[in-house]
């Protein structure tokens, strides 16, 4: 089961108060669950007093091509008594990303990710029970965790605070690696001024979504690529994106240059491959492009190609940089508040796509590089 919504309202509110309203896909009203924080001053010395088993979702057989379910298996793992400084979590939403597909584990060992966890046990003080936490833990639902930093986002486990009212999940999107990844990058890399024109390939993904929000932020003009009109339409009425392009049109290039009038001063990129050729062409003098993925790649079997664009980089006078959003873990909290404090104020609306159920991870993964997503693609544990 899957289940897309965005936020169309946030306010800073107690536990006790009603919840925000939220807008599902086929527009009508529902409500979010209400989510609070206990707060303890010290932990309780407990361990894992029966046996308690996880269930783990491993990598089977290296990746060919676009992944399948033969790719994934999902595995019991039988958990210790928990030692001094451990506290155990247990999964309530876990993040799915293309980059678990370009920077996969070696067979056999969990698919990496992050994911919002509730402790159920703890030897650590900083980590009492029944905090939420979020961590490098993977595809799993049960983790006896350290406050160590995860091998691949370089971050330790951070207690959320100050989501009163909103969603665990948004610290896997808007309040994540997704939200700082389209801070970072569009602000201190793309650098667009007000008037600007900001182009954004995969739009409609957990990155394009909130970049292009940023950039009307910015009082930019935002035109978003994606694959679909039903998409685009979408982008334009709940986003707030000025135009959009489809990419899989006859008429794209020339989409293109109606909705952009040849003027590209800043250009997003998570796709690659030959629409960023194309975009590049659009390109104003000294334009500046940032490279965040090029996900078009990803799952190809052969050497991926696409047109030549040195001559346009050196006629244009263009900045291209490529970046992976842990070159800003020392200002993390930074773009993190930044963020909430534009969901606080209505400027900025998490888009998410939900998909229910443990097992369901790896179809989640598969949908999302179908396209089945619109916005953030999080699995919701339980």
């Amino acid at each position: 089961m899957t289940q897309q919504f965005c936020y169309n309202q946030f306010h800073v509110m107690s536990s006790t108060q009603t919840i925000p309203k939220v807008v599902s896909a086929n527009n009508s009203l529902q409500f979010c669950p209400l989510f609070t924080l206990a707060t303890f001053r010290t932990s309780p010395k407990v361990s894992i007093k029966n046996a308690m088993t996880a269930k783990v979702i491993i990598l089977k057989r290296k990746f060919e091509g676009t992944p399948t379910l033969d790719n994934f298996k999902i595995v019991e793992e039988k958990l210790r008594p928990l030692q001094q400084g451990e506290f155990l979590v247990e999964a309530r939403y876990i993040s799915v990303d293309p980059y678990q597909r370009v920077y996969p584990p070696k067979v056999g060992q969990t698919m990496l990710s992050e994911q919002v966890a509730k402790v159920i046990e703890s030897q650590n003080n900083d980590f009492p029970v029944g905090s939420s936490v979020v961590g490098e833990w993977g595809w799993r639902t049960h983790t006896i965790a350290k406050d160590v930093a995860g091998e691949f986002c370089l971050r330790k486990p951070r207690l959320l605070t100050g989501y009163d009212g909103l969603s665990r999940s948004l610290a896997l999107s808007v309040l994540g690696m997704p939200g700082n990844a389209a801070y970072f990058g569009l602000l201190h890399m793309g650098k667009p001024m007000k008037g600007n024109t900001v182009v954004v390939s995969s739009a409609a993904g957990g990155v394009g979504t909130i970049v292009g929000q940023i950039a009307k932020i910015k009082g930019c003009k935002a035109v978003g690529i994606t694959s679909s009109v039903e998409k685009g339409e979408r982008l334009v009425k709940e986003v707030g994106y000025d135009h959009y392009v489809s990419y899989n049109s006859k008429n794209f290039e020339k989409d293109l240059s109606k909705a952009t009038k040849d003027t590209v001063h800043c250009y997003f990129d998570s796709v690659g491959g030959e629409i960023s050729s194309s975009v590049l062409t659009k390109m104003k003098k000294f334009g500046r492009v940032v490279i965040c993925g090029a996900i078009s790649t990803y799952n190809s079997k052969i050497k991926a190609t696409a047109s030549e664009v040195q001559t346009t980089v050196k006629v244009q006078h263009l900045v291209m940089e490529g970046f992976k959003v842990t070159r800003f873990k020392d200002q993390w909290d930074e773009g993190i508040q930044q963020n909430l404090q534009w969901l606080k104020e209505g400027r900025l609306k998490p888009f998410e796509h939900i998909v229910d159920g443990f097992s369901n991870t790896p179809n989640a993964f598969i949908g999302m590089f179908a396209g089945q997503n619109f916005g953030k693609t999080i699995v919701r544990v339980g």
